[in-house]
């Protein structure tokens, strides 16, 4: 099972020496990237010994993984550019990580700074750590990528790391939630039980006949799984956010007109919908601009 190193490259449209300030100082530092909740220096017996640190990973639940971390070499280059290398790792079992090295480049340019950095490190547990790093090695690239976005936003936006993770896992969790919402509506109540009710109301509403209309909402709970699938797939939420503020005063009106003594029952559509509303409307405004790794060079080659 080949390992392939981690590389992440973004632009910056500021000065070296603000990329390598928010970069090289640990309490700004653990400010923007998502691997470290903390990151304290420790004290150097003199100016010429590498610096040491010791890293900390809040990973829920009560749970964090501790580390080792020692900047191994800086180096100024003729062209401008700086390179500060690293050799990292830690002890506890939890972590699939032993021991890795890497470094961040920091290369000047017409427009500011390119910033990138590549790691690579040894997993524990043989074959079975392999196993588990195969998932997440993709998954540590893609916070390293998120991670740098969310700096270069920092610095060219002035928009501070916090309510840029705010919005990001916030608009996260919301498209998690209309995922689940449109894939258990169209295939509980309409594929799976076709739903009585789900039955009568497309009857009442286009005149179909019982058969003809337990086909149709089978069709229909085919189309919002379709939907709710698209959540995950579709890159741009706030199309699908304003999608949704239009279609579900249409719903809510349907339901009404096909049963009117529906308001009075039980977590009945108007509450629903009406709730779905408002939170397309929160989330249509949330996902505006928000931080990806989408924007960062994932390879040498790109």
């Amino acid at each position: 099972m080949k390992k392939k190193a981690i590389y992440v490259e973004i632009p910056i449209k500021a000065r070296i020496d603000e990329v390598w300030e928010k970069s090289q100082n640990p309490i700004l530092h653990e400010q923007w990237d998502l691997r470290f909740s903390s990151i304290t220096y420790l004290p150097k017996k003199s100016e010429d010994d590498p610096q040491s640190f010791h890293y900390e990973t809040k990973i829920g639940f009560g749970l964090k993984v501790s580390g080792w971390g020692k900047s191994i070499g800086t180096h100024n280059k003729e062209d401008g550019s700086k390179i500060s290398s690293l050799h990292f790792g830690t002890p506890q079992k939890i972590s699939p990580i032993s021991e890795g090295k890497g470094f961040w480049k920091y290369i000047p340019n017409e427009k500011g700074t390119t910033f990138l950095t590549q790691y690579d490190y040894d997993v524990r547990y043989g074959y079975f750590g392999r196993l588990v790093d195969s998932l997440f090695r993709p998954l540590m690239g893609w916070g390293t990528a998120l991670s740098f976005d969310v700096l270069k936003r920092w610095i060219e936006q002035r928009e501070l790391p916090k309510t840029q993770y705010i919005r990001f896992f916030s608009t996260l969790l919301i498209t998690v939630l209309f995922f689940f919402i449109w894939v258990y509506q169209g295939l509980v109540p309409k594929i799976i039980a076709k739903h009585p009710e789900e039955v009568a109301m497309l009857s009442s509403l286009s005149a179909m006949e019982m058969n003809t209309a337990v086909k149709a909402v089978g069709v229909v709970g085919i189309l919002e799984v379709l939907f709710g699938l698209t959540w995950l797939l579709y890159r741009n939420k706030r199309h699908l956010h304003l999608l949704q503020i239009i279609v579900f005063p249409l719903l809510t009106v349907s339901a009404l007109l096909a049963d009117p003594a529906i308001s009075t029952h039980p977590f009945n559509p108007v509450t629903f919908n009406v709730s779905l509303w408002i939170l397309s409307i929160l989330g249509f405004v949330l996902a505006k601009d928000v931080p990806t790794a989408t924007s960062c060079k994932r390879s040498r080659k790109e």
